[in-house]
């Protein structure tokens, strides 16, 4: 074997050995584009409010606390008109702690975390077209591990694209 058989081997293999990395890379779960929290969602639509208090509630032992349920401009007419959301659309949920301050319940126990759902339906097949991100406490950094564990909870509200908000008047 020539030396310049060997240097074309061995470019060929480092070749190999990238596109093997890249691939690899690619197969892993895309990242929802986010802008920092909190300077946007409080910008988006109010959905909803709720306080998830007791175990009479089959979330509570997940999610307890103070929920603030936003979506954004491209998916509000989707949400009040009960239609399939386009891409693009985003829904937030804020969850806090909440604590007994002179009888009133409030979100003194500050934020738990941020969960983001965003559709792309090329992106995120697997998940009915949703991409799900969890960002903890007031941190940027998302940290949910597989977007699976959000969508098992949600696949059962697939009449309404897997949303579980409701326009409400």
């Amino acid at each position: 074997m020539t030396t310049r058989t060997r240097i074309l081997s061995l470019v060929f293999v480092a070749v190999v050995a990238s596109l093997g990395a890249l691939i690899a890379q690619a197969q892993k779960k895309p990242a929802i584009a986010y802008p920092a929290y909190p300077n946007d969602v409080r910008h988006w639509r109010h959905v909803k409010t709720e306080v998830i208090f007791s175990k009479d509630n089959k979330l509570y032992d997940r999610f307890p606390g103070l929920h603030n349920v936003y979506v954004n401009d491209i998916g509000w007419p989707a949400l009040k008109n009960g239609k399939l959301y386009p891409d693009g659309s985003m829904l937030a949920l804020e969850l806090y702690d909440t604590s007994n301050y002179l009888g009133v319940m409030d979100a003194r126990g500050g934020l738990k975390a941020l969960y983001v759902m965003k559709k792309n339906a090329k992106l995120y097949p697997a998940t009915g077209g949703w991409g799900f991100e969890v960002f903890k406490d007031s941190d940027t950094a998302p940290t949910l591990k597989d977007m699976k564990e959000c969508f098992d909870c949600h696949k059962v509200g697939k009449s309404k694209d897997y949303v579980k908000s409701e326009y409400m008047q």
